[in-house]
């Protein structure tokens, strides 16, 4: 049986680039959930810091999560994140214990 994947990502953008980021992050959501291992993909901003962006994805295993990333789309936005981010972008991987509510 497969095991629902979660990924939570941290993206922490310089403060002059906060709005193109915030953009180009709010493009991707309609093409990531459009992807067939989508179950779903969701955009934060932090009430706190606005230059803290986490996504919230949840996929239906993980070869679905890696065809996302080969997407043009997201291989594009990986290309311009160096110039856009003032720190790395963190990913954590998730496998869910509990039975989804």
């Amino acid at each position: 049986m497969k095991k629902k994947l979660t990924l939570v990502a941290f993206i922490y953008a310089k403060p002059e680039c906060k709005d193109e980021l915030a953009t180009r992050l709010k493009s991707l959501i309609d093409l990531s959930r459009s992807e067939p291992g989508c179950i779903n993909y969701d955009l934060h901003q932090s009430s706190d810091d606005p230059t803290v962006f986490v996504m919230y994805e949840n996929w239906f295993d993980r070869s679905d999560l890696d065809q996302h990333f080969k997407m043009p789309y997201m291989q594009e936005i990986m290309k311009a994140l160096p110039d856009l981010l003032r720190a790395p972008l963190e990913l954590h991987y998730l496998d869910m214990l509990s039975k989804p509510s």
